[in-house]
């Protein structure tokens, strides 16, 4: 049987939301970031008409539309918004997957016997805009990567249909970009060989792409042939992501017990930007040598950066650890996540942190978790009483 999958985008929806508390920013230029030395998180069609675009340095910004309006986000906010949203797609739709913090695929394969599906996925984008005053563009297709690039041709408020003859006449066209896996160096790298549009990439032999690409070449080649077998997997929210030490020899080490602590901190916000998670709330758990056990909650902003988990967490422990007991097991917790899209708080650091935790992360990505990490976590020796 064929798959209908949809795709469903929020239009600017950190903008949507900031102008649904505010209806004085409507029509505005309008861009969502932190400080003067962050970075764009999501910006007005207003102001991307002057090249202002996200991930962009405010600076940057503000130059290019001096007349923007800056606007600190609000990830609980936003989150509170795309739950509700989640939670009327889910409860309609068959099988529905969270892509991101606005990014929502649905199978409805079948559907079409009983209803249009056309009809049907217009009909619940216009429910979860009656609701939610959000707007949202969709498509319909074959798979997820046809509807995911016809979601992008389409905005805003787009909503289109792609059927499976008209896949490859649908893509030829486009931007080899368009494709969701090409980044800055697959880009570069193809336009030297003058391959540039999909359909010059698609009349490639897979085994060429294969060999100039790796095990990508065959799946870049595959997409742009419109064939793509993913799954739409039905989200299942983890809830919390934890690790906690039990000590060969109890201690009241300070020092130790804070490089413990900020290692785990630090192997855990990663793990966090990894899986696409933010968390809000923390929780440092201790056990005294005679295994009385405590712990303290702490609530935060969404947040996945370790100088701001890690700041809480040594708060939290050193109001935890009262009694002066030797310790034989410390504990963190990271709970209440939901899914972001990006990797640090973007309101609250600067464009310099954002590019230290990138490079970081691209490092232990390639060479492991442990390949580079903060002193403050290298764990000492316990000093022995």
């Amino acid at each position: 049987m064929e798959r209908s999958i949809v795709h469903m985008d929020l239009d600017t929806f950190f903008v949507s939301c900031v102008r649904l508390q505010n209806s004085a920013l409507e029509g505005i230029p309008l861009i969502v970031g932190g400080g003067d030395r962050g970075v764009v998180a999501s910006c007005s069609y207003e102001a991307r008409r002057f090249g202002v675009h996200s991930a962009m340095p405010i600076k940057m910004a503000l130059r290019l539309c001096p007349e923007a309006k800056i606007v600190k986000g609000d990830m609980e906010l936003f989150s509170r918004y795309s739950n509700t949203v989640s939670q009327i797609i889910e409860e309609n739709a068959p099988v529905m997957e969270n892509a991101s913090i606005d990014e929502f695929y649905l199978d409805i394969t079948g559907m079409d016997k009983f209803h249009g599906s056309y009809k049907w996925t217009n009909e619940l984008v216009a429910k979860v805009t009656k609701e939610t005053g959000l707007p949202l563009s969709f498509a319909l297709s074959v798979n997820k990567t046809v509807s995911k690039i016809a979601t992008g041709e389409g905005k805003p408020k787009g909503n289109l249909e792609i059927p499976k003859p008209l896949v490859q006449q649908f893509l030829n066209p486009l931007s080899i970009r368009k494709i969701p896996m090409v980044g800055d160096a697959t880009f570069k790298l193809l336009s030297r060989m003058s391959i540039r549009n999909i359909q010059t990439l698609s009349e490639i032999p897979a085994e060429a792409l294969q060999e100039m690409l790796g095990k990508n070449g065959l799946e870049l080649w595959k997409k742009a042939n419109g064939i793509d077998n993913t799954p739409v997997e039905p989200y299942r929210e983890r809830k919390s992501l934890s690790t906690e030490d039990t000590f060969h020899q109890d201690t009241t080490d300070i020092l130790f017990l804070r490089a413990v602590l900020c290692g785990m901190v630090e192997k855990l916000a990663y793990q966090l930007r990894s899986e696409g998670w933010l968390t809000s709330n923390i929780t440092v758990k201790i056990r005294y040598s005679n295994f009385d056990t405590e712990t303290r909650q702490v609530t935060l902003p969404y947040t996945a950066a370790d100088h701001t988990l890690t700041r809480a967490v040594l708060e939290a422990f050193e109001k935890l650890y009262q009694r002066r007991m030797s310790l034989r097991l410390v504990g963190v917790r990271f709970g209440r996540l939901v899914r972001g899209s990006y990797q640090i708080n973007i309101f609250e650091d600067t464009q310099e942190m954002m590019s230290l935790y990138q490079a970081m992360d691209r490092i232990k990505n390639r060479f492991g978790s442990t390949a580079v990490m903060r002193c403050s976590g290298a764990f000492l020796k316990p000093k022995v009483i």
